[in-house]
């Protein structure tokens, strides 16, 4: 009997009382509660925000809801995933930094801590229904394979259904899925015209038409944090030559027509200055044809991709309206930090080549312009049109200047925000964590002091329900600290005046010496006139009150560690043994690439034990993708390996063929220089074919390994993906060496963390 039985129990049914215990329920007027989240979205890169990229859905939600024009994030994606979904600093729930690694502090733990329960957690305990489709990247990446734990993933943390993908970014035509707790295939190929995009709208429309076709009386929370726009920047192709020419007038025309049109609009006011160039943003006039050439094609491949997402926010809008559910339901809309610097000076046609230190050059990537943003691309464009993205801003994501950290967000809830505040903006400063507990505010929702038997840390971010009521009421949080990786700010209002303070950390430099800048917002929102030396007692004000706010939300210690913290996690309870030797039985899923062998930089041993018939062929084990990655298998009775580095294919195939019955098929790959190695393979341990590698990579790709099979797009253009092996794979073992160099670790933990 349970202590929620509140009946009475006789020694027959006649002389007993029944009970019903009635789940809970959030009330038949409560709304709907639908995120809506970008990646690498920059503050001027939706139309209403002053770009000419077509986003006109976006536009119509703000012309119907509340724009927020003073918006904040963090600078990263994982820790503004957990200032959002938990209302609360990302350092005090353990995310400072991506959900790759770990510290061994408590504001780095990989995953948001359970002492803060996620707006899903709160709401289902409410009696809503929870969805999620889209990026989670907030569980440790060693535990996103088949293998888990599981707790960290959406369902283990509030989300009754999941669809989508676990690290930080996948390619759009062929991701690596997962749905609920298991890893899927796609559901169609971009042959068949599949866009990542559109398949996570599909499937959350699913989600909610299943929940609210039986169950009309129950709302739900859904959370749509797209994969769109990081890199890779992906689009059909009619979205591509939508923007043909549309940027050949460069970053420095454009950039100021964005600007004139953010004042025109009102989104910032009139006597706001441009931000100067960036350092390494060049004059458009003064490059050559060739990185002009490439650069407009960057730059209309992020467009292409921005506009595509639009559409498939208009098509969740038109569901919710066709189910009659968009009235009441909030919606919000916004990015998760500024757009992207990842792309360099020139940009980068392939990310990988960027990450293995390949600076391909603009005469070089041309030759294959026509590739960017279709299935063979992984692309991210150049700073100039990044910090385009941020106008009028400076600086870019992973930074705490504006450019880094201020961004577009929208609400939009007819039942409660229209009228007279429809198509209205707030100017008031609000930060990403003061989100949830503003719907718990609208709600009426009390946040619980204790979930699943755990003391629940407090809520720290502030309700600005009062500002969504009345445009001239006062900001609630005036006091925010921002740090990353030792860059830091603070954002205060003292004195009748918005003031920032802050610094831009490279790493090594001395956290107590280096210089901080000091800004009054309200007259110098865009960061242009550093006032540290008319002004050093404020400035010394405000940096004490970062230490106290870095204190009270467990910023410190602080840590500007980044490629030391990418090295695996090595013990016999993690994914990577300490002897470096990963046996595999298939079947198996594929694993992704934290939990896989990482083999980028390294000399390895392949080894697999099959039992062939003659005519048997297929892919033993494969890791990458169709632009890059390493493939083995057995093609017309040979063993074959295929290393492809960026297009560039070096092919073994052995001498004699692969006799029938119980064989032992190796592969070797050794360095012989900083770059370069051989690949060499044999039968029963007779070496039989051998030839060298011109470039030996340091890091392979996102995409993890794929046993028995090719997941995704094909590593090789010998066979056509999955190409599945059929004769018998008993197991396959893949062995590197037992101490890899200083030097192996430090190349291979610089590319993660680029990639990052």
């Amino acid at each position: 009997m349970t202590t929620e039985f509140e009946g009475t129990i006789g020694r027959t049914v006649a002389e007993s009382t029944p009970h019903y215990a009635e789940p809970p329920h959030p009330g038949a007027d409560a709304p709907n509660v639908v995120l809506v989240l970008l990646d690498d979205t920059g503050f001027a890169q939706f139309g209403c925000y002053g770009s000419d990229i077509d986003t006109p859905n976006v536009d119509a939600i703000a012309a119907g809801g509340v724009q927020f024009t003073n918006f904040h994030v963090t600078p990263l994606c994982s820790p503004t995933r957990a200032a959002l979904l938990t209302g609360r600093s990302q350092h005090a729930v353990g995310m400072r930094g991506v959900s790759n690694w770990r510290t061994g502090f408590p504001h780095q733990l990989g995953h948001i801590t359970n002492s803060a329960a996620t707006i899903a957690e709160v709401l289902r305990s409410e009696g809503y229904a929870t969805f999620c489709t889209g990026k989670w990247h907030l569980a440790p990446t060693q535990d996103i394979s088949a293998a888990g734990p599981f707790d960290q993933w959406p369902l283990g943390r509030g989300f009754d259904r999941f669809y989508g993908f676990l690290e930080g970014e996948t390619d759009q035509f062929h991701p690596e899925l997962v749905r609920d707790n298991s890893h899927i295939d796609p559901p169609a190929t971009p042959e068949d015209g599949y866009h990542l995009s559109e398949d996570l709208v599909d499937q959350l429309l699913v989600m909610i038409n299943d929940s609210k076709g039986v169950r009309p009386d129950r709302p739900f929370f859904a959370y749509l944090p797209f994969g769109a726009t990081h890199a890779p920047h992906q689009a059909p192709q009619a979205y591509l030559d939508k923007y043909r020419g549309r940027y050949d007038e460069g970053w420095d025309v454009v950039r100021q027509r964005w600007y004139e049109r953010q004042v025109e609009l009102g989104v910032i006011a009139a006597d706001t200055a441009l931000a100067p160039r960036n350092p390494g943003v060049e004059p458009w006039d003064e490059l050559p044809d060739a990185q002009r050439r490439l650069a407009c094609r960057l730059q209309e491949a992020f467009a292409a991709f921005l506009d595509h997402t639009d559409d498939q926010i208009g098509r969740l809008v038109d569901g919710l309206r066709a189910m009659g559910e968009l009235d009441n339901t909030i919606l919000v809309v916004l990015a998760d930090n500024g757009a992207s610097q990842e792309g360099g000076p020139f940009g980068v046609m392939h990310e990988m080549k960027f990450f293995n230190g390949v600076l391909e050059s603009p005469e070089e990537a041309v030759k294959r312009i026509d590739d960017i943003g279709g299935p063979h691309s992984h692309t991210n464009y150049p700073w100039g049109w990044a910090q385009c993205g941020n106008s009028p801003f400076r600086w870019y994501k992973q930074n705490t200047h504006e450019g880094g950290v201020h961004v577009p967000m929208i609400m939009h809830w007819p039942a409660g925000l229209g009228g007279p505040h429809a198509g209205t903006k707030r100017s008031q400063f609000v930060n990403v964590s003061d989100i949830t507990p503003t719907i718990y505010d609208l709600l009426g929702i009390t946040p619980p002091g204790t979930h699943r038997g755990i003391e629940q840390l407090p809520v720290t971010g502030h309700s600005f329900r009062s500002v969504l009521d009345d445009p001239e009421a006062p900001a609630t949080n005036t006091l925010q600290y921002l740090e990353n990786a030792g860059s830091r700010a603070l954002v205060a209002r003292l004195d009748g005046t918005w003031w920032k303070a802050v610094t831009k950390h490279n790493a090594g430099d001395d956290f107590d010496t280096e210089p901080w800048e000091l800004y009054d917002l309200g007259a110098d929102p865009s960061e242009c006139n550093d006032l540290a030396e008319s002004e050093p007692d404020r400035l010394a004000q405000l940096v004490e009150l970062w230490w106290g706010e870095a204190e009270r939300h467990g910023v410190l210690p602080l840590d500007d560690r980044t490629l030391e913290l990418f090295a695996p996690v090595r013990n016999d309870r993690s994914p990577h043994p300490t002897d470096r030797r990963y046996r595999y039985r298939p079947p198996m899923t594929p694993i992704p690439a934290q939990p896989s062998p990482g083999i980028g930089g390294y000399a390895f041993d392949l080894t697999a034990r099959v039992t062939c018939a003659a005519g048997d062929e297929g892919v033993l084990w494969a890791t990458g993708t169709v632009n890059s990655g390493c493939s083995v298998f057995v093609q017309g009775g040979r063993l074959v390996v295929d290393y492809n580095a960026f297009d560039d294919h070096t092919i073994v195939e052995s001498s004699i063929e692969v006799p029938a019955g119980d064989r032992t098929l190796g592969v070797r790959l050794q360095r012989d220089g900083r770059q370069t190695g051989w690949v060499e393979v044999s039968i029963d341990g007779e070496a039989c074919g051998r030839a060298p590698l011109p470039f030996f990579m340091r890091m392979v790709s996102s995409v993890g390994s794929s046993i028995g099979m090719d997941h995704g797009s094909a590593v090789s253009a010998r066979y056509t993906a999955p190409f599945a092996f059929t004769g018998t794979l008993h197991d396959l073992t893949i062995e590197l060496p037992a101490r890899p160099s200083r030097g192996e670790e430090a190349a291979n933990a610089a590319s993660e963390m680029s990639r990052q």
